[in-house]
C-alpha cells in the first residue's frame, strides 16, 4: 500500500537513534553489577533487595551485559519485536474472524500502532529509549500480547497443548516482570473468560476458557513469586507503600483522581486517532474481502456481536485495568503518578488497540451501509431502466467508501508526519548528549587508570532522566554506582565538561 512507507520509515528512523542512547539513572547501578557478577547477580540483587522482579532482571541483565552497546541496540530490537507481535496478533484476529485483508495491510495495522504506542506519550524517551523503562512497562504488556500468538496454529491437539503451556508460562513470566502489566494481564484475562460465552463459537469456547485459566494460574503465580520476594518487602518499606496503604480509601480515592487526570491526558492526545484511522482501513479492506476457506481449521471462531457490547466491554476492560494499576503505582509515586507517564504504558496498548478495533468497527459499519444502499438501489432498478440503475450503484457503492478510506489515510499521514517533528528534536538532543557523553567516558576511564579516585562528574540529563547530583538539596544519587563503574572512590559535581 502507498501508505505503509510513512509508518515504517518513521520507526526505521526511530531505531536509528537507538544508537544515541547512553546509559543514565537505574542504569549506571545495573553496570557495574551484571559486570561484576554477572547476569545472575543482577537477577540476585532484584529478587533479595531492588524489586522482586526476576523477569525484569533477566532482561535487563542480557542488555546491560554488552555494556552502553547494548543500551543501543535495545531500541531498535524491541521496535521489531513490537511490530513483529503486533503483525502477528492481527492476523490472528483476522483468522478468528473468518476474513481476509489484501496484502500489506495487516503489516500498516501493526506499524501504525507501534508508532502511536512508542511515539504518541508524553515521553518518548522514556518509553522508547530508556531500556530499564521500557522493560518494566512497554515491553511487558507487548510480551502478554506474544503469549496469544500461538493460537494460531493450535489445530491439533498437542499444538493446543502446546499453546496452553505457552500460556501459563507467559503469564508466570508477565508476573515476574512487571506488577501493572500482570495487573492488565489479570483483568483482560478476566473479561475473555467471563464473556467467552459471547464471544466465541460452541466448537473452541471450551478451548478458551481453558487457555484463559491457564494463563491466569501463571500471571497469579508469577505475581505471587514477586510479591512475596524480600526486594519487594523492601521497595514497600523504602516508599512507605505497604499493602494496606494501597486499598486505604483515601489512596484508592486518590487514585480515582489521578487516573481520572491521566485520562484526561490520554483522551485529548489526538495522535491516537491514527490507530481509529488504521483500524477503519481494515475494516473496509476485510469486511469487503473474501472470507476464509469453512473447513474446520479455517472455519470463524468469533460470534458476530453488536458493536455496542463489543466498545462497551472493551472500553470497561481498560478503565479497570487503567484503574487498578494506577492503585498500585500510586502509594510509590504520590501525586507524581499524574507525570510518571512511563507507568501508563502498560494500559496503553490496551487503549490503542480499543481504538483500533473501533476503527475496525466503523469499517465494517460503512461497508454494511454500502450492501443495504446496494439493496435498494436494486429494488428501485425493478421501476427504472437497467443503465440508469447501473449509473446508480456505481456511484453509490464507489464514493462513500472512497472517501471514507481517504479520510482514514490522510489522518494517519497527518499523525506520521506530526510525530516525526518531535522525534526529530529528540534525535538531536539524543546525539548531542551522546557526544558528550563518550567524551566523559573517556576522560573518566583516563584519570581512573592514572590512578585517580576522586573525579569531577557533569550531569548530561535528557527528557527528565535521573543524573548523579541532579536531586534536591543534597541528593547524590547514582553518583555512588557511577564511582563503582568507573573503579574510582567517589565522584564530585562539575558545572562543565573540561
Amino acid at each position: 500500500m502507498v501508505l505503509l512507507p510513512l509508518p515504517l520509515a518513521l520507526l526505521g528512523t526511530a531505531s536509528w537513534l537507538g544508537g544515541y542512547v547512553r546509559p543514565s539513572a537505574d542504569e549506571w547501578c545495573f553496570l557495574p553489577t551484571v559486570r561484576d557478577n554477572g547476569i545472575s547477580g543482577l537477577v540476585e540483587k532484584f529478587y533479595t533487595v531492588d524489586n522482586g522482579r526476576v523477569g525484569n532482571g533477566l532482561l535487563v541483565g542480557l542488555y546491560t551485559k554488552s555494556g552502553a552497546t547494548g543500551h543501543q541496540w535495545f531500541a531498535p530490537v524491541s521496535a521489531v519485536v513490537v511490530l513483529g507481535v503486533l503483525w502477528a496478533v492481527t492476523g490472528l484476529l483476522l483468522r478468528a474472524a473468518g476474513r481476509t485483508a489484501p496484502r500489506g495491510v495487516p503489516l500498516l495495522v501493526a506499524s501504525m500502532v507501534t508508532v502511536v504506542f512508542l511515539l504518541a506519550t508524553p515521553n518518548t524517551y522514556k518509553t522508547f529509549y530508556w531500556p530499564a523503562s521500557s522493560v518494566s512497562h512497554t515491553a511487558a504488556p507487548v510480551l502478554a500480547c506474544a503469549a496469544a500468538v500461538p493460537l494460531r496454529w493450535a489445530r491439533s491437539r498437542t499444538a493446543r497443548a502446546a499453546a496452553v503451556a505457552t500460556a501459563f508460562l507467559a503469564g508466570c513470566f508477565i508476573g515476574t516482570l512487571s506488577e501493572e502489566a500482570s495487573a492488565v494481564a489479570l483483568v483482560v484475562l478476566t473479561a475473555v473468560l467471563l464473556l467467552s460465552g459471547g464471544i466465541f463459537t460452541a466448537r473452541v469456547r471450551r478451548y478458551a476458557r481453558v487457555w484463559c485459566l491457564a494463563g491466569l494460574t501463571g500471571t497469579g503465580a508469577g505475581a505471587l513469586v514477586l510479591l512475596t520476594s524480600p526486594g519487594s518487602r523492601n521497595r514497600r518499606e523504602r516508599f512507605g507503600a505497604g499493602n494496606a496503604s494501597m486499598v486505604a480509601p483515601d489512596s484508592l480515592l486518590e487514585s480515582l483522581r489521578a487516573f481520572l487526570e491521566i485520562l484526561g491526558t490520554v483522551l485529548t492526545t489526538w495522535q491516537y486517532l491514527g490507530a481509529v484511522a488504521v483500524g477503519l482501513l481494515l475494516g473496509l479492506c476485510a469486511s469487503a474481502g473474501a472470507r476464509g476457506g469453512r473447513g474446520a481449521g479455517n472455519a470463524p471462531v468469533l460470534l458476530p456481536r453488536r458493536p455496542l457490547f463489543l466498545v462497551s466491554a472493551g472500553t470497561l476492560t481498560f478503565l479497570v485495568a487503567g484503574y487498578l494499576c494506577t492503585v498500585i503505582t500510586y502509594p510509590l509515586f504520590g501525586a507524581r503518578v499524574t507525570g510518571a507517564s512511563r507507568t501508563w504504558n502498560d494500559y496503553l496498548l490496551l487503549y490503542v488497540l480499543l481504538l483500533t478495533g473501533i476503527g475496525v468497527l466503523l469499517g465494517r459499519a460503512c461497508v454494511r451501509g454500502q450492501a443495504r444502499a446496494r439493496e435498494r438501489t436494486r429494488s428501485e432498478g425493478r421501476t427504472q431502466s437497467e443503465g440508469r440503475v447501473r449509473g446508480r450503484r456505481r456511484g453509490r457503492r464507489a464514493w462513500p467508501t472512497a472517501l471514507t478510506a481517504a479520510a482514514g489515510a490522510a489522518v494517519c499521514g497527518a499523525v506520521c508526519f506530526q510525530l516525526a517533528s518531535p522525534l526529530a528534536q529528540l534525535g538531536h538532543d539524543m546525539r548531542v548528549r551522546a557526544e558528550r557523553w563518550d567524551r566523559q567516558d573517556l576522560r573518566l576511564r583516563t584519570e581512573a587508570a592514572r590512578g585517580a579516585r576522586i573525579v569531577p562528574y557533569t550531569r548530561l540529563p535528557i527528557s527528565g532522566m535521573g543524573e548523579p547530583f541532579g536531586g534536591p538539596g543534597p541528593r547524590t544519587w547514582p553518583a555512588g554506582c557511577v564511582a563503582d563503574y568507573y573503579h574510582l572512590e567517589r565522584i564530585t559535581d562539575a558545572r562543565r565538561l573540561p
